[in-house]
């Protein structure tokens, strides 16, 4: 059948195990499953944010698309950001979601206002352009750049967006327009 450690290979019936090419297939999977049985203690503890390698931090963040963790920001504040972005994931999309994630991105308060989107017949404004307006008292642990960028990846493409930080507008910067 094949070398005396085929554990995986020895609970098929013979026939399958009989093809070369489908033996050496079923050990790639023999070889991964090893790797887990390995560990099967630690297996929780790797899609916490707390106590996870930081590789899978950041695999974590890119799994929940919150951009921007890169590998040479501190290993906490990676995770402080993983965890922000989690818990403003349930509300993606909205001025209550980034308000969490402003709140957490910055660690201190926030306030988010926006242009709204509902408005009774015949009250429509004039003007169309959704926009919504990010206030914190200060960037946190981040650059101002870093915080923009954050920022702007969760803001819809279509929405203008004014980001203001201790009272300064840091974005749109009167060299930039908004998006």
């Amino acid at each position: 059948m094949g070398r005396a450690d085929d554990w995986l290979l020895a609970q098929l019936p013979g026939g399958m195990v009989a093809e070369d090419f489908f033996a050496r297939f079923v050990r790639i999977f023999q070889a991964e499953a090893e790797t887990l049985l390995a560990h099967p203690d630690s297996l929780p503890h790797l899609a916490d944010p707390r106590l996870a390698p930081p590789e899978m931090v950041r695999y974590l963040a890119r799994w929940i698309g919150l951009p921007g963790l890169d590998a040479d920001l501190p290993d906490d504040l990676q995770r402080d950001l993983l965890v922000a972005g989690a818990a403003a994931l349930p509300w993606r999309g909205t001025a209550h979601g980034l308000r969490l994630l402003l709140e957490g991105y910055t660690g201190g308060p926030a306030r988010v206002v926006d242009g709204g989107g509902v408005h009774p017949l015949g009250e429509e404004p004039d003007d169309d352009t959704a926009w919504v307006r990010l206030e914190a008292t200060t960037p946190g642990r981040l650059t101002q750049d870093e915080l923009v960028e954050l920022v702007r990846a969760e803001v819809p493409a279509h929405v203008r967006v004014e980001l203001v930080v201790g009272g300064r507008t840091v974005w749109p910067r009167p060299e930039e327009g908004s998006r």
